[in-house]
């Protein structure tokens, strides 16, 4: 009992101290800049300029900010996005094709936190959308191909809150804070327990079993066997889990910060049991395209996972 609680307690203090000493305050940072960015309209000035490419690829101007709030907030960032496409009158087939993205893209609560320990961001997020358009297309054009399509008038923007004065300024940027704040402790029980149970999972000694039945694979790879846990972790309780997992990893030795850039495009990203039944609660829409953007998703993740693993 003693033994579990100083598992607990561990957990408890890895977790806390990544959210509000790493993710929190970047966080309040890229939230306030993005804010900024679309209350000042700049963000719709891109969109505008950018959606004519993409709109045959299946993505609407709303599914282009909703590539760019996950790219730049969170992963959770695009569900008011979504929910506006839901209600709207934008096409299932046009929603399916931007869920897939979102789904295939490098969400920001993982990338910039973890760009604090050497990952590569930057490049990391370029493939990220370059991938996840691919994606959006294949859902769009194969995947999607025989979901109803109208000629329907789509929404561009979403509204913006506006920045006219200091006094916007400032309400914006107290906004941003509030949010970024909201994101942190939100994870911070996910993050706890996904501790828990990995350092539980450890002290059993079942992850040295896993490891060495699959060591074989992970030398194939030429990755280290400890790179199984924040796999596990992150399909099943997601990325801002798998990131504390990894951390913690790196804390101990156990695997590298340049083992996480090979692994990048598989493990960030919103597609796992948590990120994916946040964001189809969006609407009743949206959840029913589920399945031929989980398509789009697969072939996004999978062509980020090979440039990641050759490259990187």
């Amino acid at each position: 009992m003693t033994e579990f609680a100083d598992l607990i307690l561990r957990s408890g203090r890895a977790g806390v101290e990544l959210a509000l000493f790493v993710l929190l305050p970047i966080m309040i940072v890229m939230l306030s800049v993005m804010r900024l960015l679309e209350a000042r309209g700049i963000l719709d000035r891109l969109v505008d300029r950018v959606s004519p490419f993409l709109l045959p690829l299946g993505v609407p101007g709303l599914g282009v900010f909703a590539l760019l709030q996950t790219t730049l907030v969170s992963f959770a960032a695009p569900m008011a996005t979504l929910a506006m496409m839901d209600k709207g009158s934008t096409t299932r087939r046009h929603i399916a094709a931007t869920l897939a993205m979102v789904f295939g893209a490098a969400q920001a609560n993982v990338v910039f936190p973890m760009a604090a320990f050497w990952l590569h961001a930057l490049p990391v997020m370029l493939v990220s959308m370059v991938c996840a358009l691919i994606g959006a297309a294949c859902t769009y054009h194969i995947f999607a191909r025989n979901l109803p399509e109208r000629n329907e008038t789509m929404p561009t923007h979403p509204p913006h809150p506006e920045a006219s004065d200091t006094r916007g300024l400032l309400q914006v940027i107290n906004s941003a804070g509030k949010e970024a704040f909201d994101i942190a402790v939100g994870a911070i029980p996910m993050l706890v327990l996904a501790l828990l149970l990995v350092n539980s999972l450890r002290s059993s000694g079942v992850i040295d079993v896993l490891e060495q039945v699959l060591s074989p694979v992970f030398i194939w790879l030429e990755l280290p066997p400890a790179m199984l846990v924040p796999f596990i972790t992150k399909y099943i309780a997601g990325g801002t889990a798998m990131m504390g997992v990894a951390v913690d990893f790196m804390d101990q030795g156990l695997i590298t910060i340049a083992d996480v850039n090979r692994v990048a495009g598989f493990v960030i990203s919103p597609f796992d049991i948590a990120g994916v039944a946040i964001i189809i609660s969006a609407g009743a829409r949206v959840a029913s395209v589920l399945k031929p953007a989980i398509g789009g998703a697969i072939v996004a993740i999978a062509l980020r996972s090979v440039i990641h693993f050759y490259w990187f």
